[in-house]
């Protein structure tokens, strides 16, 4: 248990996820500085209990520095989504945050959050593994559901776990959606909830021509191979057991101890009310 004075950065991105890393903060005893970004934090962060809530933009990397260290912050997490497509187009970078980009060889996710960990370990600030907090929300390995996945999703996941671990190593996305054993969606810049939904659209627009194949989808996201636990961690919500709903998909494959449930219990219970199988593998 943290002692009542101790203090926690939380970088705020999109989503519940912070909401849920600040209250577990809160309730072992952090008293919890927010970050949150105007182009993506819910506005209602800041009726949350946290110590202080300061609004930044994605590109103000000084701003976010200052701030922690005014607040005598020394330790931090990132939780929630940041799109990938705002990182690489919206922002308008601080001097700081320019000079980062330009020594940047690849452009990736892992590559620009981890050059931006290491400036804040530089300036005394150490980025730490958010999911550390919510372990009750880590997917436990086997089948989760009522109903286990049928052989045909079973031979969809191990396809595309194949597909995906040869994506993820290029920091490519996360997530693959398969029917059949052939590859109808891989995840980008858009996220996973789009890609399901391009899925969906891509089998519809196929009409009598998929006739050849199943209208199942099955849909497969996991870590990438040394997964960094301090941010761009692998999360389901009821959102997107909704929409594989509306897409047509009846599988979920994830990766044990690696992937939050960010509704914990709801989550379950809206794929078993979906007849949506949930399934969570060893790494």
């Amino acid at each position: 248990m943290a002692s009542q004075k101790e203090k926690l950065g939380l970088i705020a991105g999109n989503g519940k996820f912070p909401f849920l890393v600040l209250d577990a903060a809160r309730a072992q005893g952090y008293d919890v500085v927010v970050a949150a970004i105007k182009e993506e934090t819910f506005p209602e962060i800041s009726e949350r209990g946290a110590a202080s809530v300061h609004w930044l933009s994605l590109g103000e990397l000084s701003k976010l520095i200052e701030i922690f260290q005014r607040e005598g912050v020394r330790r931090a997490v990132m939780a929630g989504q940041v799109r990938h497509k705002q990182i690489f187009s919206s922002i308008r970078p601080d001097w700081r945050l320019a000079k980062l980009l330009l020594s940047l060889t690849t452009r990736n996710t892992d590559s620009l959050l981890g050059a931006v960990a290491k400036v804040l370990a530089d300036e005394g600030i150490m980025l730490e593994n958010s999911a550390s907090l919510l372990e009750p929300l880590l997917v436990k390995a086997g089948v989760l559901t009522a109903r286990a996945p049928s052989d045909a999703e079973r031979k969809n996941i191990e396809y595309g776990r194949g597909v995906a671990h040869q994506l993820a190593q290029h920091d490519i996305g996360q997530t693959v959606v398969i029917a059949e054993s052939a590859c109808v969606a891989v995840e980008a810049m858009e996220g996973t909830d789009a890609t399901i939904e391009r899925a969906g659209q891509i089998m519809r627009s196929l009409q009598g021509d998929a006739s050849t194949l199943d209208r199942a989808l099955t849909v497969v996201k996991i870590a990438k191979p040394d997964q960094d636990m301090r941010f761009d961690v692998p999360v389901i919500g009821v959102k997107t057991i909704e929409v594989m709903k509306a897409s047509g998909a009846t599988c979920l494959a994830v990766d044990a101890g690696k992937c939050l449930l960010l509704d914990g219990q709801k989550v379950i219970d809206a794929a078993n009310a979906a007849g949506i199988t949930i399934a969570a593998g060893e790494t």
